[in-house]
């Protein structure tokens, strides 16, 4: 890359110069990411074993066996971050082109977390239908698909017909990340206060990509008191206000108690609060009407439903938000590497429930009995060993493919967790670089910029 983050980190601390240090940093690289080979042409014999006529030989094979394609090429560790630029940060529908830049940032986090070879392609489509198209059309060429910053409704509708039509892992950051992370915070919250997910009553604010994946994971890990609430309040079955057949199955399989009214009915008596909405959704007098030792989990970003340190003066016995200069920050860079990299080590056909709950589950144990408290529920970048992490979440996506035969190949989970920590090896160096932007609350400030 043209700028060293070296270079850059000084310069942060001007946050004003964000706007020209980025600008001139991008086009130093001319982007964030390059395709390389990993071979090298040094004679006319690699010359024609890597092309013609060696390569005909290998088509043929892979004729004949489609799933040597995994094997002979690399396409076993390759994916494609799609886009069609309607949803871009805090930008809205910006356009495919003007997304690229963040489909190549997000492509970079792939690579330098989780040896992941990431394509960002932005596609110019407007409908549910031309994205599903267009994804079919690349599968023989990728082993997953990252579905990114697609705006709602379409988002749901592409997510669920490529699930259904491809036979490789679709994955939705949004939707399956967030809820990882989301249930490997809870996880740890609900041992702290002595509560369990299967009896504690959770109310969730937001019914979009990233409230409808919380709610269905938690669904499978067994709660059975969820409540969701949208901008019109609770969601039960038979309200025909603001419904869609998302917001329809959902509330046939939660709030059984046929619950009416807004948020502060549903939170009113709640163990725990998610929110995945927006700034200033979540009152002091909300949180005071919960159960004792309530959990709060304010996600909006840039800006939380209410700031951490509010939630805490309002009682909250946890608290967890989207910011990276308090504790417990939900981040989806702590899922979407691993995730990914231990459906691409067996050759996964699919991203199933059972993995996400492994991910979340691995993730959660992470972090040792004797350092888990109210400020430390779930892994931090700069205090835990990151790497070692992404392995055990890795083998444990990996092992979960295996066991529900989702996985086209079997491999030795010592393996995989050596291949992945060999790959990460360069971590220590960056996770210095992360500790100064953090200590300066630098990584905060520039995302509240893109809102």
């Amino acid at each position: 890359m043209g700028i060293k983050l070296k270079r850059v980190i000084p310069a942060l601390n001007r946050i004003k110069d964000i706007e020209k240090l980025s600008l001139d940093a991008h086009a130093a690289s001319s982007g964030a990411v390059e395709l390389v080979g990993r071979v090298k042409i040094k004679s006319l014999e690699d010359l024609a074993v890597y092309y013609t006529p060696g390569v005909a030989y290998v088509s043929k094979a892979i004729r004949a066996n489609k799933d040597l394609s995994y094997k002979y090429t690399s396409r076993g560790n390759r994916i494609a971050i799609i886009s069609d630029g309607s949803r871009i940060l805090g930008l809205g529908d910006i356009g495919p082109e003007a997304g690229i830049p963040v489909m190549e940032g997000k492509a970079l986090l792939f690579k330098k977390f989780g040896n992941v070879d990431a394509l960002p392609i932005a596609i110019r489509a407007k409908s549910a239908e031309e994205i599903v198209a267009f994804a079919r059309a690349i599968e023989p060429s990728v082993a997953g698909i990252n579905l990114e910053d697609i705006s709602s409704p379409n988002s749901f509708v592409v997510f669920e017909m490529l699930q259904k039509e491809l036979s490789i892992p679709v994955y939705h950051d949004d939707r399956q990340g967030t809820a990882v992370v989301a249930l490997a915070a809870l996880t740890n919250a609900l041992k702290l206060v002595g509560k369990s997910v299967k009896s504690a009553r959770i109310v969730i604010n937001g019914v979009g990509s990233a409230g409808v994946g919380i709610a269905q994971l938690l669904i499978s890990e067994g709660a059975t008191n969820i409540i969701m609430c949208d901008t019109r309040g609770i969601l039960y079955k038979g309200r025909k206000d603001n419904m869609n057949p998302m917001k329809e199955s959902l509330a046939t399989h939660t709030n059984r108690g046929l619950l009416k009214g807004q948020l502060q009915d549903a939170a009113r008596g709640a163990d725990v609060l998610i929110g995945v909405s927006s700034r200033g959704a979540f009152t002091d007098g909300m949180i005071k009407s919960m159960k004792k030792n309530p959990i709060v989990f304010a996600l909006a970003n840039p800006d939380p439903e209410i700031s951490y340190e509010k939630a805490i003066a309002a009682g909250a016995a946890v608290v967890a938000t989207g910011e990276s200069d308090v504790p417990n920050q939900v981040n989806n860079l702590l899922a979407f590497p691993a995730i990914l990299r231990g459906a691409l080590d067996v050759h996964a056909r699919k991203i199933n429930t059972a993995m996400l709950l492994a991910a979340a589950a691995t993730m959660a144990e992470s972090i040792p009995k004797n350092r888990l408290k109210s400020d430390h529920i779930i892994p931090n970048f700069v205090a835990d060993n990151f790497s070692e992490m992404t392995a055990n979440v890795a083998v444990a996506v990996a092992k979960a493919a295996m066991s529900t035969g989702v996985a086209r190949v079997k491999k030795d989970p010592s393996a995989i967790r050596q291949a992945v920590k060999a790959a990460l090896k360069r971590y220590s160096r960056l996770e210095a670089d992360i500790a100064k932007l953090n200590k300066k609350g630098i990584i905060t400030r520039l995302l509240k910029r893109h809102e």
